[in-house]
């Protein structure tokens, strides 16, 4: 079968010229990238992270724009009549993790650690604005281009709100962003059309009761008895009352009950994600959980709170924008360099832009060939700083193709 056509590729020259900028940059990229792992910062205390992005934006001769708290933005190029702006978005927040890196730019803040690649993701975005600025400069940038730092990534429901708030989107006609990939070599790029991760939302099932002796459980509601159905009976429950084709995942990361042997306790809590790949499904889902918990623990005499908070919804990659970074791919990599990418079930707060305009998001390899696969969350990642001129060069070439033609 003759594979689809690619989107037409960008402008050769000014592709060409982008190549050299970025190849330029990379040391320079490379430095702000192990500054910023050193020196991490957890979600909306990004304020040295922000203030190092700003800075090196002012350099170049840019105006960057500072968000309420921490983050900003910096548009790059012309206003182009009847074309919106290209925005480019990377995450800069942390986790509150110990670095096991071993690197000689570990971590100078006890546990908080960049082991999601945000790090990556800034200097990233910074190298394909400034080379960007370049070409403008040069009178070659034919496009309007908004660059991203946004905050607080690894919240729920994610800084993402908030930037939209402020008005990042406007003017924008279409966004792109990488995430880290350390199960995939360096040198090549994962795509994929339509969901690409999961949504994401935190349940906490609260169940209470008078309490009691062990001895006498007919007396009082037995609320370890009942949570304990609804750790195994609510997912079975979710299961059948919802698309199965749409990824639906509830999973319990913590259940807190009593302390002693012979006591029934008065309460019960179990928390855990509840986790989706399909937009309509995640919609009816919260109604669903509440439902489900409440008839699960009908018979058992209990009161029951269910707290549900909507985290972000599936990032749902757009085809049109999807074949655009394919095909800077394709011009960065070769053909061979971008692959079809695996679903996801972790969380995205980029999801939340493309609610308001087509965007996608690209995986970008970061693993060494031959050498040990790490996982994102991990204290342990270590990341092939090669991928950052190659996701530099990626997104740049983005911004410079021809949507119209898609």
């Amino acid at each position: 079968m003759t594979p689809p056509p690619r989107a037409p590729r960008a402008d050769a020259a000014a592709g060409a010229r982008l190549d050299e900028l970025v190849a330029d940059l990379e040391p320079e990229l490379v430095a702000v990238r192990r500054d910023l792992h050193a020196h991490p910062e957890t979600a909306r205390q990004e304020f040295r992270t922000t203030a190092v992005l700003a800075d090196r934006l002012r350099a170049a001769g840019l105006q960057p724009r500072l968000l309420e708290g921490t983050g900003l933005t910096c548009d790059v190029g012309p206003d182009v009549p009847g074309r919106g702006r290209v925005a480019l978005r990377a995450d800069i927040d942390a986790l509150p993790l110990d670095d096991l890196c071993g690197c000689d730019f570990v971590s100078t803040t006890p546990g908080v650690a960049h082991a999601c690649g945000h790090d990556v993701h800034a200097a990233v975005v910074l190298g394909a604005g400034l080379a960007l600025a370049r070409l403008d400069a040069e009178g070659m940038l034919d496009v309007g281009v908004r660059l991203v730092f946004q905050p607080a990534e690894e919240t729920m429901p994610g800084g993402a709100h908030e930037v939209i708030a402020q008005g990042v989107l406007d003017g924008v006609e279409r966004i792109a962003a990488v995430h880290a990939e350390p199960k995939l070599d360096v040198g090549r790029v994962g795509t994929r059309i339509g969901p690409i991760t999961s949504a994401s939302d935190l349940v906490t099932v609260t169940l209470s009761s008078g309490g009691g002796h062990t001895s006498r459980p007919h007396l009082t509601g037995d609320v370890v008895y009942a949570l304990g159905q609804v750790i195994t009976q609510v997912p079975a429950v979710l299961g059948r009352r919802l698309d199965p084709r749409s990824g639906v995942n509830l999973t319990w990361g913590a259940v807190e009950a009593g302390h002693a042997h012979n006591a029934i306790p008065a309460t019960g809590v179990a928390r855990g994600t509840l986790r989706c790949l399909d937009v309509r499904a995640w919609e009816k889902a919260g109604q669903v959980l509440h439902d489900a918990v409440g008839q699960v623990v009908a018979p058992y005499d209990v009161d029951v709170s269910v707290h549900h908070v909507r985290g972000v919804p599936p990032v749902d990659n757009d085809a049109g924008v999807t074949a655009l970074l394919e095909s800077a791919g394709a011009e960065v990599l070769g053909e061979d360099g971008v692959v079809l990418t695996e679903q996801s079930l972790g969380g995205e707060d980029f999801a939340w832009y493309l609610t308001k305009v087509p965007g996608a998001m690209a995986r970008l390899g970061t693993a060494t060939p031959g050498e040990r696969r790490y996982d994102i969350h991990q204290g342990e990642l270590v990341v092939d700083e090669r991928s950052i001129g190659i996701g530099a060069r990626l997104l740049g070439r983005f911004a410079l193709g021809r949507p119209e033609a898609v």
